[in-house]
């Protein structure tokens, strides 16, 4: 069985650009519900609505899924 992800990065850029569900969801052509859903781990979105969400936030996928930009082990 797979287990989703809270994308913890998604929710956290989305309510730092001030954004609701529905604004998000309407300008993404998606519905509330599936926004929700890939903010709270619900569900995964596919690698096509991962870039889609990266675009419209200016954001790394890695932000997204973990709330941190990546940085490589000799940075940690």
């Amino acid at each position: 069985m797979e287990k989703n992800i809270e994308m913890k990065g998604l929710k956290e850029i989305r309510i730092q650009k001030g954004l609701t569900q529905q604004k998000v969801a309407l300008d993404l052509n998606i519905s509330r519900e599936a926004l929700s859903y890939y903010e709270n781990g619900k569900r995964c979105p596919d690698i096509q609505m991962l870039i889609l969400l990266s675009d419209y936030f200016d954001v790394s996928i890695h932000y997204l899924i973990t709330g941190s930009e990546f940085l490589p082990k000799y940075q940690k």
